[in-house]
């Protein structure tokens, strides 16, 4: 006969859809938690790093029971702590609970929620079970249209169109906190670690309709410090682009829009890291002109550079999937409505 203070296990699908709008609580040490957690979850540690490194070389070399007693040990004092830092995160008296395979520290620690009042839930094989779920969620098919074109051409900004005409939309360069380019960490928070940038990724389009058109930009495999998931990656090289093409003068006035207001300090760092490529002068004169506030001038030596960084990733593609939409405005409303006149022309699902 099961106890009432065992709590139920119930698999990753039921877990995710019944603990919205409850508390997550991940037991992990917060090495583990850092490095990837469910979105939302707190940690609230049975062991810190230091007892988790302990008590998993005693079971190496002593064995599951003297490594349980230790366990137990370490945990027994804190008891009373767990149970109150449940409670302040949970007015309802519901939590719901995981470890990384739904053993024996979110088993432990569901049962204690249970004695001492509170409603707990375990997720059936842990964090693994949530990341195998989302890495295989990647496996769907999706209807992607890619928005390409070089740096300065407003892609960013026609996403955002898009989703205001009521397409969806899927903004890569938002969920990993870089714009894709040596100047992408700038006027962006931090980057999460690859395991949350696929987290976000996944929750993005679990709220899509997947036969339907998600419009997303033509980006590098690599997005600053994050990596599109592969299966995703080998989606979006197969998928069409409909390439806006902006005057050059157009594209800068977008970039010296986009970065006046910045400290100077902060766009000297991305200039430097191009510097091979831009060439010994070319980056002296950026940061001359960078000094003196020139940035229509920084900015069209800069996409010089990436112009032909474009072009030679461009030449490497499939012509036939690449469709020109050829606009004399930075407009973004304007431009939108071209590429979904474009994207009917060609009869693109």
């Amino acid at each position: 006969m099961t106890s009432k203070l065992q709590a139920p296990k119930i698999d990753i699908k039921s877990f995710l859809s019944e603990s919205e709008g409850f508390p997550l609580i991940d037991v992990r040490s917060p090495a583990e938690f850092a490095l990837g957690h469910i979105p939302d979850a707190q940690n609230i540690p049975l062991f810190d790093d230091h007892e988790r490194a302990e008590i998993g070389t005693l079971y190496k070399m002593r064995g599951k029971e003297e490594a349980v007693e230790r366990g137990l040990e370490i945990v027994s004092p804190k008891l009373a702590l767990f149970v109150r830092a449940a409670k302040q995160i949970s007015a309802e008296k519901k939590v719901f609970v995981y470890c990384w395979r739904g053993g024996m520290r979110s088993n432990s620690f569901a049962w204690l929620m249970n004695t001492a009042g509170l409603n707990s839930t375990v997720l059936e094989g842990g964090y693994k079970t949530f990341r195998n779920h989302v890495l295989s969620y990647f496996d769907n098919k999706f209807e992607l249209v890619l928005i390409g074109g070089p740096t300065g051409s407003g892609k960013t900004a026609i996403l955002k169109e898009l989703e205001k005409k009521g397409e969806q939309i899927l903004d890569l360069e938002k969920i990993a906190r870089h714009k894709g380019s040596a100047f992408g960490s700038v006027n962006e928070l931090p980057q999460l670690p690859q395991q949350q940038f696929e987290h976000g990724l996944f929750l993005e389009l679990k709220k899509l309709d997947l036969t339907k058109t998600i419009w997303t930009e033509d980006e590098a495999f690599s997005i600053g410090r994050n990596k599109i998931p592969f299966a995703l990656w080998k989606q979006m090289k197969q998928a069409p682009i409909l390439k806006i093409e902006v005057p050059f003068q157009v594209r800068v006035n977008r970039l010296v829009e986009d970065y006046r207001t910045t400290d100077t300090e902060l766009l000297k760092k991305p200039i430097l890291a191009i510097q091979k490529r831009l060439g010994g002068l070319a980056t002296k004169e950026a940061l001359e002109f960078l000094e003196k506030g020139e940035l229509d001038k920084v900015a069209a030596l800069a996409l010089v550079y990436y112009d032909e960084a474009y072009q030679h990733d461009h030449n490497k593609r499939e012509m036939k999937n690449i469709f020109l939409v050829e606009t004399e405005t930075g407009d973004p409303l304007e431009n939108a409505t071209k590429i979904l006149q474009m994207k009917k022309s060609l009869s693109i699902s």
